[in-house]
């Protein structure tokens, strides 16, 4: 049947034509962002996992810089142990000197002098900090170490003034109060290694946390990439696909409006 007051042919080529450039513009979209989802009309379930592990790689990047920054606290604080480390040193090096019959009196106090300067370099220690953080003042931190929350670590608490310079309250000015001095150096260095163990054990367990962490965001990243990125050698075939029938369709409308043409040459 020959119509004029409807254009059933123009009227699907129409149709046709605007899917078309729906897609197509979905197809473009796609390619020049990246992402296979750009809005939840295009996938609602995969948007909304992708949503979920997002988040989850942005809370494993802060926790990895929590472990980050908890392991430079602990080089640190390795750092001021080193350090009272080689104060012992050179007192247990004062209180064997001092233990040398030879010595005088004037030498004795000559070596208990040094001797209390390094009591009070090591009691100033107590007071060094990083970040406004006690460092070997006996503070306790926990760290956590997993994205969830779920997982920490507990540092093992380093006090050099409580553990180590509080027995070091004596002199050297008698060779007898030095060979007492001498002893508790030795204790005291013995401490200090168990110390340094610890925040050794700490500093160890934190870069397994933080490979873990880094692994965790790996794998979290792949499955949301095939979740959202786009598929590009797929996505270019659709492309080309749907520009070709947009193309069509186009050509198609304008022959559909041009047929009415011939009607009216009918009745001219």
């Amino acid at each position: 049947m020959i119509s004029i007051n409807t254009n059933s042919a123009a009227t699907t080529a129409s149709y046709n034509l605007n899917k078309s450039n729906v897609n197509l513009q979905r197809s473009l979209n796609r390619l020049s962002s990246g992402f296979r989802i750009n809005s939840s009309l295009d996938d609602a379930g995969g948007l909304a996992v992708s949503m979920k592990l997002s988040a989850s790689i942005r809370r494993t990047d802060a926790t990895a810089t929590g472990v980050s920054n908890a392991i430079s606290y602990l080089e640190t604080q390795d750092g001021v142990l080193k350090s009272a480390g080689n104060v012992l040193t050179r007192m247990a090096e004062l209180a064997s000197l001092a233990q040398d019959v030879t010595k005088s009196t004037d030498d004795l106090a000559n070596y208990d002098l040094e001797y209390q300067s390094l009591i009070a370099q090591l009691t100033a220690l107590d007071s060094e900090t990083f970040n406004s953080i006690g460092l070997v003042d006996g503070t306790a931190l926990t760290v956590i170490t997993s994205e969830d929350g779920s997982q920490n670590l507990t540092l093992g608490t380093i006090d050099v003034d409580g553990d180590i310079t509080s027995t070091l309250t004596g002199d050297l000015t008698s060779t007898a109060n030095a060979a007492t001095e001498a002893g508790l150096i030795d204790t005291a260095i013995t401490s200090l290694g168990l110390l340094r163990a610890t925040n050794g054990a700490d500093q160890s367990r934190l870069t397994f946390a933080g490979d873990l962490l880094a692994v965790n965001r790996t794998n979290l990243e792949a499955a949301n990439s095939r979740i959202i990125d786009v598929d590009v050698a797929y996505e270019s075939t659709q492309l080309a696909r749907w520009s070709i029938l947009q193309q069509s369709g186009t050509a198609m409308l304008a022959q559909a409006n041009a047929s009415t043409e011939s009607i009216l040459r009918l009745v001219s």
